[in-house]
């Protein structure tokens, strides 16, 4: 088999003349060139140089070999560069999964950022919730996951936790409701309400509210359940109940209701990005979790 570095050195001995000229463009010894040469010359089986007067000059074996040195040398140029492309994160594959109102919300603006930022980079987006993507970055199947953690949830050995931001829950009531009045209401003034539940099947975010309305000092009871934010809004506007939404969750509120803020307790959902620990320092990564702390004006803690 052929050994790449003594081509590079027949290829050096070509493009200038000689074994002294190359030994000295490579920094080696006119007897360390020549012994490079010797070797590659029984590896081919052929000779390769031939002397003409002072200087030295390739046989048609060795212009061939030296024509293909130049290839390599060219490939490895080229394969260094990608590597480094890879290793400096400008390019390769990042895949993001993201529940509902974070792909509304929290994932465009960021995303925009980063394929303007990071050009070669291949984008994997997707919707998940949020109970179904940790696993996936726990596998290694992806790479990022913006979720919502509620205390007690579980740890994902190789999974870091990185904090973007904290989500403050809103009451949505019939715009003609007696405590639509009020400019901040007090979570227990609903105890007795008919309520919209905004989450189904019921996952963290459910739990969230739960747990609001259990510090309050009661269980919300539920007339209706939908599946997301705007039709929830929709059940409030008919008079159906009333519903906890979080901000980022509102969108454009429906004419019919009034949005206004609980307190006593003030539930907040805490969205962070789920990173699998060996896509952390990925430059991409990091965009992406900064562009979403930034725009929302809360640093993040780690």
């Amino acid at each position: 088999m052929l050994d790449v570095r003594r081509m590079q050195v027949l290829r050096a001995v070509v493009t200038s003349g000689s074994v002294t000229a190359a030994a000295r463009n490579l920094g080696y010894t006119p007897s360390a060139i020549s012994q490079q040469l010797s070797t590659l010359e029984r590896e081919a089986g052929v000779v390769l140089l031939e002397r003409v007067g002072r200087g030295l000059r390739p046989t048609p074996a060795g212009t061939v070999l030296a024509e293909h040195a130049e290839l390599v040398s060219t490939q490895l140029a080229r394969a260094e560069a990608a590597l480094a492309d890879v290793r400096d994160g400008r390019t390769g594959r990042l895949s993001v999964r993201y529940f509902a109102t974070a792909g509304a919300a929290l994932v465009p603006p960021a995303v925009a950022g980063l394929r303007e930022e990071f050009p070669g980079i291949q984008l994997d987006l997707k919707l998940a919730e949020p109970l179904v993507s940790m696993p996936m970055v726990e596998s290694g199947e992806i790479d990022v996951a913006i979720t919502v953690v509620v205390p007690g949830q579980a740890e994902y050995p190789g999974v870091d936790m990185v904090h973007l931001l904290d989500d403050g829950y809103r009451i949505v009531l019939p715009r003609g409701h007696f405590l639509a009045r009020k400019r901040i209401i007090d979570l227990g003034e609903l105890a007795d309400e008919s309520w919209v539940g905004n989450e189904w099947p019921p996952g963290p975010c459910r739990d969230i509210v739960m747990n609001a309305c259990g510090a309050a000092g009661f269980a919300p009871n539920f007339a209706v359940e939908s599946d997301d934010y705007q039709t929830a809004q929709g059940f409030v506007a008919a008079g159906m109940g009333v519903s906890l939404v979080p901000e980022l969750g509102l969108g454009a509120p429906h004419p019919e209701v009034a949005v206004r803020r609980v307190r006593r307790p003030a539930p907040i959902r805490s969205i962070y990005g789920a990173v699998a620990t060996r896509s952390r320092e990925q430059p991409a990564v990091r965009y992406l979790l900064d562009a979403i702390r930034a725009r929302f004006g809360q640093p993040g803690r780690n």
